[in-house]
Formats: C-alpha cells, structure tokens, sequence
C-alpha cells in the first residue's frame, strides 16, 4: 500500500514544476537577464528517489535517502529540448548524475529515468561531479567530470586529501553511457577539463587547469590548452597555459573553463569561473573571454571583471558566495542558455543571444590592471557620454 502522504507532497510538488518563470525586472545590465526563481532545487527531485513509498515499511513517511542539494549541470540542446546533466548531492555528501529536461529551457524542468550509471573501471574513485558536456563533431556526446579519490600518499589519520582526475564518459542518446579511461596530464591534478567541440589539426583539443593540489593550484593554475591523439586513450602530453591568474583580479587565486566554448563569427566565447580570497573566504564569479577561431589556443579578447556574480540570494548557500557554471547552450535562434548554480545549492539560468555575448565580449574594455589606470578608463567613459549629452540638452 502507497502512504497517502506521498500524495500529498507530489501535488505540491507538482505546482513547484509547472511553476512559470519570470525575468528578473530589478536586475538589468543589458548583458543578460536574470530570472525571478531557480530552474531547480533539490524540491524538484522525484519523491520516489528519497521516500520507500510502502506504507508498511516505512509507516512514518520518512525519507531515506535524502537529498541536500541540487547544482553545477553539463547542459546540452537536443531534438528542440534543454537537457541538465545535474550534479545532485545526497545527504551522505556523495554527488551522483541525473538528467532533468525542459521544453523552454526556463521552465518546468522535469528529473527523467534514473540516476546516471556506468561500467565501475576505478575503484578508487569516491565522489563524482561537475560534468561538461559536448556534442562532438566526431558524433559523440562526450561527457568530462571531476573524479575525487582519497590521496593514496596521506598518512592514515588524514581523512580528507583528495586527489581529482578529469573522467571520460561518452553517449549517443544521453541513456548508454560508455565509460572510458581518465584523461592523462603532466599536472598532478586535474579539475576543469573540457573538450573542444571541434578537431584541432585533426586531434581532439581540450581546455583543462593543472594544479599541484587538490583545493590550492600551486604552481598550476590558469586555464590550459592541449591535444591528445586517441580519445580511447585520452593522454595530454603538454599543456600551454592560454589564460593565466592575475593579482588583484576575480581570478587572482583560480580559474578554470566553463562549459565548452562558443563558436561565433568572430571567435570561440567562453565563460570561465575566477576565484578571489576574502575575508569570508574564497568568492567565485563568471567572466569571459574570446581565442580565434584558427588558433583556439590564442586569446583575442578578455573584458574587465566578472560576467555574471552572487546576486541577492544567490549568495546564500551551503558554500556562499559563490557563481559556477559547466553548462551553456545556444538553440536554433541563436538564443544562449547560461545555466549556473549559486552557492552550491540550487541552479538558475541566465539568458542572451550571440549578438550580446559576442557584443559584451569584444567590446568591453580590458582590465588595464590599476587602480589609477581604471579611474582614467571609467573618466573617459564619461567625458564622452558628458560630450553626447551636451549636444542632446
């Protein structure tokens, strides 16, 4: 027998899904527009993965395997619909990988099927999150994400140090998943692979971040550019640090790639995670950047500061402060869908066009570095507005 409580949480549950979206009128940038509610929570996660329905085994209606948050999706466009490869964490700390969809791509985002498995080839592995997703040219949806495994070198009283690795999984339809092996670098660890779209002089190109340590970036850092030959056999032999950190920037501590980037007439757009320290702690935003489209290596553009940052309650979370995203698509109307998560709890979306991405992107000034420098930057602003208003009185 069904617990009659089970009814009554899917009704309410079925009023937050059907729930329209709403742009955010209070926020304006002429950039992108912010909406009113997220696209998911943990609220959006089916009643039956975290409730045993039987009323005789679980005659309280007590949730078993719950869920503490929802955040950090791979996305993709497929077949006219938004797909969210979600990283959902459970209550046990451990993240697993759903597939919610959404006709709008604002709205109604629906969790389907059941979590995300595959072929089990590393033991060691404990935690997994943060895919990127890609449709290659080669016909594969391939699929990179963080592998966190305990460090084999601590001693055994230290049960935290971690060591991550960039996983490989591929599919066609979003349901078979293949597992392939862990894409090999020089660097010691290794978060924020993404794959290139496109061949790169006919070898699969990928953006990563070397660093030295599981949270610290040592003397790694920066976002990388490399090749590999076979991507059955996924092995980076050299990475060349295209867009590095800075002091006194949003990215002076880390940053790392986004989703994968995207192709425009005038080069490849990415939107990358900066990482700056402050008295509360580490502060994650968004920016962008733009490399050629001969040369993805080589960056052609780079506007000043942070693209999208915490707004209002997105700065509260489990871990607050903080704007990351691994997901971006753009539709058949060149409309683009930045799907980003606040403060590693919940996911928003934020929307644009080409035409605006590509316009913010290469046409904001560059961070010239220094204060001094920045009030000349922003008087000269001025000083030609003041000029344009003068002729307008």
């Amino acid at each position: 027998m069904i617990h009659e409580k089970y009814y009554e949480l899917l009704e309410k549950q079925e009023k937050l899904i059907a729930r329209k979206n709403e742009v955010n009128e209070e926020f304006y940038n002429g950039v992108y527009n912010r909406y009113k509610y997220p696209v998911l929570t943990r609220h959006h996660i089916p009643i039956h993965w975290r409730f045993d329905l039987n009323k005789e085994t679980n005659p309280h209606f007590m949730e078993r395997l719950g869920v503490n948050a929802v955040f950090n999706p791979g996305a993709i466009y497929l077949n006219g619909k938004y797909y969210l490869v979600v990283r959902v964490e459970g209550v046990d700390r451990k993240s697993f990988f759903a597939i919610a969809e959404s006709e709008s791509g604002i709205d109604q985002f629906r969790f389907i099927d059941v979590p995300l498995t595959w072929e089990d080839i590393d033991k060691e592995e404990t935690n997994m999150y943060d895919m990127r997703l890609v449709k290659h040219e080669d016909g594969w949806i391939y699929g990179i994400y963080c592998s966190e495994s305990k460090d084999p070198n601590a001693p055994h009283y230290d049960t935290s140090s971690a060591v991550a690795q960039a996983a490989l999984v591929r599919t066609k339809d979003l349901k078979k998943w293949e597992r392939l092996p862990n894409i090999q670098t020089p660097s010691p660890q290794q978060r924020n692979v993404v794959l290139h779209p496109e061949f790169v002089d006919g070898k699969y190109a990928f953006y990563t971040r070397p660093q030295d340590g599981f949270i610290s970036t040592g003397t790694g850092g920066g976002i990388a550019f490399g090749l590999c030959d076979d991507i059955e056999n996924p092995v980076i032999k050299k990475e060349k640090v295209i867009d590095e950190r800075k002091y006194h920037t949003v990215y002076e501590v880390k940053n790392g790639q986004g989703p994968a980037p995207i192709k425009t007439e005038k080069g490849w757009i990415h939107i990358a995670h900066g990482v700056r320290n402050t008295a509360a702690g580490l502060r994650y935003v968004l920016y962008t950047f733009a490399t050629s489209l001969e040369d993805p290596s080589k960056v052609i553009a780079k506007p000043s500061g942070h693209f999208i940052a915490p707004y209002d309650d997105e700065r509260v979370g489990d871990v607050s402060n903080v704007i990351f995203c691994n997901g971006a698509v753009v539709n058949e109307k060149n409309e683009v869908f930045i799907y980003y998560a606040s403060s590693d709890t919940r996911i928003h979306v934020a929307t644009t066009t080409v035409e605006k991405l590509v316009d913010y992107t290469f046409n904001t000034p560059e961070d010239p570095f220094r204060s001094l420098d920045c009030a000349k930057q922003r008087i000269e602003l001025i000083e030609r507005n003041n000029e344009l208003l003068s002729k307008h009185k």
